[in-house]
Parts: structure tokens; sequence; C-alpha cells
């Protein structure tokens, strides 16, 4: 019996390199170098007269583009935000009313301080209200291009009037 498993261990084995065979056959050589396979690499294309991959300048900007850079963005500077809230707070000496007193202290104008209340609300807002909208497509609702664009345009106003209304507050 354990000679009969191993012969057909052995077919399956051997086998099965045939089919792996395919994966070295685009390996590079050991005796090149990384820069002389990017020249390889740059003159076969040239040779080809292959295009090189588009860049974003080339792209005409849409709602749906622009949304998902700005959701990216608003996740890292949340993320960013809070991270170095939560670093301050503990390395920094002394307490939380200490900090708002110091920064009501400086008497900044009622215009920066509503242009920051802004600029801390709307980034919430927005990265709240388009997660919905991604999750909505998570269930395979709206995926439609009119629906994007639509659904985009309704992201945009409530963030903008609820960020409106929290900067009132």
């Amino acid at each position: 019996m354990a000679l009969l498993l191993r012969m057909v261990a052995r077919q399956g084995l051997c086998s099965s390199r045939t089919q792996f065979s395919v994966l070295y056959r685009h390996a590079v050589p050991m005796g090149t170098s990384a820069k002389e396979e990017m020249n390889r690499f740059w003159e076969k294309n040239t040779q080809l007269n292959r295009p090189l991959s588009p860049h974003i300048s080339i792209y005409r900007w849409s709602i749906p583009m622009a949304m998902s850079i700005t959701h990216r963005g608003t996740g890292i500077a949340l993320s960013g935000g809070i991270s170095a809230f939560a670093l301050a707070a503990l390395v920094l000496p002394g307490s939380f009313p200490y900090y708002l007193d110091l920064i009501h202290s400086l008497s900044f104008g009622p215009a920066l301080i509503t242009a920051s209340k802004f600029a801390v609300s709307f980034p919430v807002a927005f990265h709240t209200f388009n997660g919905i909208r991604h999750l909505s497509w998570d269930v395979g609702k709206g995926l439609k291009i009119p629906e994007v664009y639509r659904s985009g345009y309704i992201v945009i106003t409530l963030s903008i009037l609820t960020s409106l209304a929290l900067t009132a507050l």
C-alpha cells in the first residue's frame, strides 16, 4: 500500500512540474541588473511604438473622480488629525481646559474661528456621507452612471449643509 501511495505521489509531483514551468519561463536571468532590465524594457517599448501609460493630468475630471480623491484625502486628514490630537493629549503637559483657555487668550477673530470650524466639520461630514454612499455601492445599489452622479451631488450638498450647520453652533 505504501509503495502504491509513493508511486501516485511521484506521478502527481512530476505532472505538476510541467504546470509550474510556465512561471519560470518569464524569469529574469541572474546576470542582469535592474538598470539593464529597465533599459531593455524601454528599448522594446520604443521599438514597438507603445504609448506611455496615461497620467491623471490628461483625463477630463469628473465628479466621481474628484469625490474618490477627496474621500481618500479626508480619510487621511481625519486619521492624521485624530492621531496627532491623541498623541498631543498623551505627551503635552496640562489638561484640555488649559489649552482651551490658551486658544481663547490668543483672541482669534470670528472669521478665523468660523473658517476653522468649517475646515474641521467639512471633512467629517463629507467622509461620513460619502462612506454611506460607498456602503450602498457595496450592497449593489446606485451603481449606474446617472445614479453615481446623482448620489455624488447629494453627498456634496449634504456635506456643505451639515458643515454650515455645525459651523453655526
